[in-house]
């Protein structure tokens, strides 16, 4: 049977989280005086990322909530109590910086108009729908997605495969009739793989070049090889540079 719709991750897949988070935070370090205080520029970005990753795996995992981890990541990096009021007033300058740089990537506009007429499409993502939906309405592509599911109102995160099988029962179709396309090999390739969806991992310029790839995804290091992994007729169709 066909693929019929399109699940789309949001973060480093859709949104160029990943470069937007470092400008943003480049900036907020700037205005909050605290350029060098962890070395250099670069390695206070990297410190934010780990704490970051670390984080958010706790409220992957459900150790905390989604506000929770928000905050941690802001007592963690300064290194210091704060009240939860004061860290959300941290976050939030944060986040107007953060907001400044957003983009989605050169290759998910021209994707989203050839598959629009072949193919439903849809969210799924370990965010909240309040930060996602937002997101998207600012980048103007909310309207391309029929449905937004997220693990913050889910109650499980990708990669179990409640989260995809929700998704796809908010489309109404089996796992075999949709495809996941997301940035992460295992919490996206793997876990909508094990899950019975059609799994594409996007990995951009070979960011996971260095490890096996994992069992089950179709790999492709940009969203103009889509419509060939989908079958579809459109003006892309290059083969996967991955195989």
């Amino acid at each position: 049977m066909p693929i019929r719709a399109v699940l789309w991750d949001v973060d480093d897949t859709l949104f160029d989280y990943t470069g937007a988070d470092r400008a943003g935070m480049r900036l907020h370090l700037a205005a909050e005086g605290l350029l060098d205080a962890h070395g250099s520029v670069e390695q206070a970005i990297a410190r934010w990322r780990e704490i970051t990753d670390a984080q958010w795996a706790r409220f992957s995992a459900g150790e905390v909530s989604f506000e929770d981890q928000r905050r941690d990541r802001v007592r963690v990096f300064l290194g210091r109590e704060l009240s939860d009021e004061e860290a959300d007033a941290w976050f939030q300058r944060y986040i107007a910086h953060y907001e400044t740089v957003w983009s989605l990537f050169p290759d998910v506009l021209p994707v989203l108009d050839a598959l629009a007429a072949s193919h439903r499409h849809a969210v799924l993502s370990n965010s909240s729908i309040h930060v996602q939906d937002r997101k998207l309405r600012v980048l103007g592509v909310r309207d391309r997605f029929e449905a937004l599911l997220c693990a913050a109102e889910l109650g499980v995160s990708k990669p179990e495969p409640r989260a995809f099988h929700a998704a796809c029962d908010a489309l109404e179709l089996a796992p075999h009739q949709v495809a996941y396309v997301g940035d992460h090999p295992e919490i996206d390739g793997r876990g909508a793989a094990d899950a019975g969806l059609l799994s594409v991992w996007i990995d951009r310029a070979g960011a996971y070049a260095s490890i096996d790839p994992p069992a089950g995804p179709r790999r492709i290091a940009s969203l103009a090889e889509l419509p060939a992994v989908l079958g579809a007729d459109s003006r892309f169709g290059a083969p996967s540079t991955f195989g």
